[in-house]
């Protein structure tokens, strides 16, 4: 079993190694947008590791993602980090996913599109007041697959500190939300690896 053989062939190293998978894709246009796959999967087995969450919103929603999320960032924030590029990207390079209360949507866009387009963590909405923990318990265990113009994309599965049967399930899961998008579903997979951060890749297909 690949999933297996890989963290077997892992070394011990003294920080916990992220498992990924990686997928190459054929007969694809990537330069049509249409053809790009940008989508949250949540993994059954989750990540196995910390998901970092950052609610931009005020009133009761601030109050309840107060418990739930890392970071809470106000509307009054959100306009001193505009005007603050660095500590905008240190935190779009922190915070894994990013939930905006829906009115202040076209906001964060303005303010802060530069910064978390590129990176692909445009935030999710939730209504005004809302309670955001089911969203964020969600999210905990969601990875982002998506592809740009090559075609190869890595998505993380796991890390070394897991089971392989339960990295196994979630590679199923992703591998099968990644045949949904494809026009031409499996026959659109040239292949597909399973690697440790630092270790030798395996084949799975």
């Amino acid at each position: 079993m690949a999933v297996q053989k890989a963290l077997e062939s892992a070394k011990k190293r003294k920080f916990v190694e992220t498992v990924e998978l990686a997928v190459n894709l054929r007969d694809i246009d990537l330069s049509l947008p249409k053809n790009r796959i940008q989508e949250d999967v949540v993994l059954p087995k989750g990540r196995g590791k910390q998901v970092k969450i950052a609610v931009i919103g005020g009133g009761e929603l601030a109050l309840k993602a107060k418990d739930v999320a890392d970071l809470v960032i106000t509307p009054e924030e959100l306009g001193t980090l505009a005007g603050n590029k660095k500590q905008a990207k240190k935190i779009a390079n922190s915070v894994d996913y990013f939930i905006a209360e829906a009115p202040l949507m076209a906001v964060v866009g303005k303010r802060l599109g530069t910064v978390l387009g590129p990176r692909g963590k445009m935030p999710k909405p939730i209504a005004p007041g809302a309670d955001p923990a089911p969203m964020i318990d969600n999210l905990r265990k969601s990875v982002t697959v998506r592809t740009k113009d090559r075609k190869t994309f890595h998505v993380p599965v796991g890390t070394v500190e897991m089971s392989a049967d339960d990295i196994a399930d979630n590679v199923d899961v992703i591998m099968k939300r990644v045949e949904g998008h494809l026009e031409k579903g499996k026959h659109n997979i040239d292949s597909a690896y399973i690697k440790t951060t630092m270790g030798p890749s395996e084949r799975l297909m």
